[in-house]
């Protein structure tokens, strides 16, 4: 079996059960699985007790923070197409997507896998290793496929979630109506992606999910529907937004006369195979259900500001025992798919917008944030074999610099560095036990060409 050493780091969180931090630790990799952690020397008696653990790649992670790969639990992989639209205007959520939906709506396979291919290659080269994608448009022959083969090329964990709309602006609704999907259509593929793709074993690089896009895009039928057909599999999760904004509580208690959170329990969404995207606006009694449900949330910070959503009461969720993980959203409602970054402005976000608490003790800390982007979203996506570094734990693993002007410095804490100082990439990642990331340089990817790829399938949208 070879073996991957990665040691000397400066630090190596573990998020394990103590959340130990060990100085001068290293991380030996056996295969698909690690190892060993602990200090230097600690890793290199277990390398010694046996001549076959000799290390067959060995990396140097002085100047390093080594840490869990970093888990984005939230994302629209095809909004790398369209950056920078609306978002500099100031639109809010509504008015925005009606102004993408018809851009988005010209999309074939091929636009589908080169943005997949570009947001998860910037993605890796921030940090992290799983990544949860919501496709809920499928116009000119585009599956869910197109997304996954991207995800494959690159060798990252992925959590792809088979989205869905179905009810128009004839039916109520927010997309337009050539937009949409029938119902059986949806469930139908559903059904063959979940059958063609999902994994639910321990370690699994891809598990799907079945994701209704909104309340206001899809039916009551839909996601009652949707639910049954993923409890009737084993680790098939249920993702979708709810409690975005204001707009959406006011069109829930419109349409269905019940707040967004009652809706989707009256739908049969709460669980722990359910995690919503935002919930930006429960109330205290909406977070006490969460909790007692086991149902998931994924914060996306840089989304709820850009779009004016508000803000997310995190402090007040994860003090309740939510199960909560981070998102960087659709690339047109962030414009950047930084996951250490996101991370960092979750933290940023608590403490502007609860400046309130008369003590530390009940701001957001440094290492709650990373908590949050690690073992956190590992919870929050229902797995128990990644977000730590312990013995038997999948060998996600990231190293980000700390010795570059960034954090001059800032050498007391290196750990907490991490998410004052200026965001920094990536640079080693391991995903399953293979180098993705070596010295900051993402492996087996030409990205000045898929760039220009990119951009000449964004283009065609735009000038369509």
């Amino acid at each position: 079996m070879k073996i991957l050493l990665l040691q000397n780091a400066d630090v190596v969180v573990t998020m394990d059960a103590t959340r130990r931090e060990i100085r001068g630790g290293s991380v030996a990799i056996e295969g698909k699985t690690i190892a060993c952690v602990g200090t230097a020397a600690e890793v290199a008696a277990w390398i010694a007790a046996d001549p076959a653990r000799a290390p067959t790649t060995i990396r140097n992670m002085t100047g390093c923070v080594v840490m869990p790969g970093l888990i984005n639990g939230h994302h629209h992989l095809y909004q790398t197409l369209t950056r920078a639209i609306g978002t500099g205007g100031g639109l809010i959520l509504f008015d925005w997507l009606k102004m993408l939906y018809p851009i988005w709506g010209r999309m074939d396979p091929e636009a589908v896998y080169v943005s997949a291919k570009i947001g998860l290659a910037e993605l890796l080269m921030s940090g992290a290793t799983t990544v949860a994608d919501h496709l809920y448009m499928y116009p000119n022959g585009s599956r869910i496929d197109d997304e996954i083969a991207a995800a494959h090329e690159l060798g990252v964990r992925f959590h792809p979630t088979r989205g869905s709309m179905s009810v128009g602006e004839s039916k109520g609704g927010l997309p337009p109506d050539h937009l949409v999907e029938q119902e059986d259509a949806i469930l139908k593929d559903s059904q063959r992606a979940i059958d063609t793709f999902h994994d639910p074993e321990r370690h699994s690089m891809l598990r799907i999910g079945l994701a209704p896009c909104s309340p206001f895009s899809v039916s009551g039928t839909l996601m009652r529907e949707s639910a049954r057909l993923a409890r009737s599999h084993r680790q098939v999760g249920l993702h979708t937004h709810l409690a975005e904004t204001a707009d959406e509580d006011r069109y829930c208690v419109e349409k269905f006369g019940l707040r967004p959170i009652d809706y989707a329990e009256s739908v049969e969404w709460l669980g722990p195979d359910v995690w919503f995207a935002h919930m930006v606006h429960p109330s205290p009694a909406d977070i006490a259900k969460m909790a007692h449900s086991c149902s998931g949330i994924c914060h996306c910070a840089s989304s709820n500001m850009i779009l004016a959503s508000g803000i997310a009461p995190l402090r007040a969720m994860v003090d309740a025992g939510v199960r909560v993980g981070i998102g960087v959203d659709g690339s047109a409602s962030n414009d950047g798919n930084h996951m250490l970054g996101e991370a960092r402005q979750a933290m940023l976000l608590q403490r502007v917008g609860w400046p309130g608490f008369e003590s530390r003790a009940g701001r957001f800390s440094a290492r709650e944030a990373l908590e949050l982007a690690t073992l956190g979203g590992a919870r929050m996506l229902a797995r128990d074999d990644i977000g730590s570094l312990q013995p038997g734990m999948s060998a996600d693993v990231v190293a980000f610099r700390v010795d570059g002007i960034e954090h001059a410095g800032a050498q007391a804490d290196p750990v907490a560095a991490l998410m004052t100082c200026s965001p920094v990439r990536a640079w080693t990642s391991v995903i399953n036990g293979r180098l993705v990331v070596d010295d900051g340089v993402l492996l087996g990817v030409d990205l000045p060409a898929l760039v220009r790829r990119h951009n000449a399938a964004s283009q065609r949208l735009l000038n369509a």
